[in-house]
């Protein structure tokens, strides 16, 4: 007799329950390894159980698991300080528990800088910046956001890589700009370096914040510390959250000095954000991730894996960043059936679309668990093609 389940039906049916892992293998309950592709959804940027990290968290939560936010703490300060140098230097930092919090911070903050009367804030069409209130206005997929209406004002969508769109978009309400370097959630779509440029130097001209969505992008994930860094551009606003933590909720929005003194007191907070456990596994992390130099890694392994998924003759195209991958599938071939059955296999991808799978794994993955992947990878697209209608099989 099958229990049901105590938890909220937020997600799908869980396929398998995962009850350890080391690097970049799984184990379920029935002791069935498994090769880890997604990473958490690029959370798991170490690998699972990084000693390193592991052990900071047994350290930290010997010595002080918590305080309030009246008072400062060493490991908060020093990532904080460690954020601002990665990216140049002459900002400030808050934290908080995930990257919507993160996006709500620097959504609030946008609004007390642009003043009364100048809230508005553009995204892109396929963005995704959360799923709080006001996050999920700003993700640009109307489709999600029937269901909780009426959602905040202030907000609205232009398509991804249209200057001209975004420049019949502005107008004397609006007050920020929000893009991700790469959109992870709507497919793993790349911008280009002159939209981005053009889009800082729109901001320039008529006085908006840029601001940056480094939630899945940020802290080598792309081959740079950060997405923007391949552009060139020096944002406002910085948000990141997943890899930052490797596991541990944290989040942090980043902001130029002159825009972060905007909040004072009382202005914005969180109970956990910055609390001692999060920023002490946090600094483990970054002290990893310089010490493995994890940008160059990335820049390596991704080009690796990019070069075996464009060897696959069901893959008809490869996108991204570094890390941060997609394949996209040839017409007829269902990537949902392709991750159900490479999970079966023992190898963890999503359809990140219906016709495109994400694959972003450690950023410390060795070119032999990239080989296995592609391997396993192979097997499931064949069984797949072999059993999809009009489709020849094997690939």
């Amino acid at each position: 007799m099958t229990t049901a389940s105590p938890l909220m039906t937020t997600y799908p049916p869980a396929q398998v329950t995962f009850v350890r892992g080391a690097g970049t293998d799984l184990w379920d309950d029935t002791d069935k390894r498994y090769l880890d592709f997604l990473g958490g959804l690029a959370v798991v940027s170490l690998g699972h159980a990084h000693p390193v990290v592991a052990d900071a968290l047994c350290e930290q939560a010997r010595t002080l698991l918590h305080v309030s936010n009246l008072f400062a703490t060493v490991p908060g300060r020093q990532v904080a300080a460690a954020l601002d140098r990665l990216l140049g230097g002459g900002g400030k930092v808050f934290f908080a528990n995930s990257g919507a919090e993160a996006n709500e911070a620097a959504i609030k903050l946008a609004r007390k800088w642009g003043g009364h009367g100048r809230y508005g804030v553009v995204s892109a069409y396929g963005s995704f910046h959360g799923r709080t209130l006001a996050t999920l206005h700003a993700t640009g997929q109307p489709e999600k956001h029937e269901t909780f209406q009426p959602l905040p004002e202030g907000f609205r969508h232009v398509a991804w890589g249209d200057l001209e769109d975004l420049e019949r978009a502005i107008d004397p309400t609006v007050a920020a700009v929000l893009l991700e370097p790469v959109q992870g959630e709507g497919g793993v779509n790349v911008a280009e370096a002159e939209y981005f440029r053009a889009v800082r130097a729109l901001c320039d001209e008529r006085g908006l914040l840029l601001m940056v969505d480094e939630v899945q992008t940020g802290l080598g994930r792309t081959g740079r510390w950060f997405g923007h860094q391949h552009f060139d551009v020096v944002p406002d606003v910085v948000t990141m959250a997943k890899a930052l933590g490797n596991g541990v909720p944290i989040g942090a929005c980043w902001a130029r000095a002159e825009v972060a003194d905007v909040f004072e007191p009382g202005d914005h907070a969180t109970t956990y954000g910055g609390q001692p456990l999060a920023t002490a596994a946090a600094r483990a992390v970054l002290a990893v991730m310089e010490a493995e130099d994890v940008p160059a890694r990335a820049t390596e392994a991704g080009a690796t894996l990019t070069a075996g998924l464009e060897r696959l003759p069901a893959v008809a195209e490869v996108r991204g960043l570094g890390l941060l991958v997609a394949a996209e599938l040839v017409p007829g071939i269902d990537a949902r059936l392709v991750a159900a059955d490479a999970l079966d296999k023992g190898l963890v991808v999503n359809a990140v679309t219906p016709s495109a799978l994400r694959l972003a794994p450690s950023l410390l993955v060795t070119d032999e668990e990239i080989d296995r992947a592609l391997w396993v990878l192979a097997a499931a697209l064949d069984a797949v093609v072999e059993t999809t209608p009009g489709l020849e099989g094997p690939r």
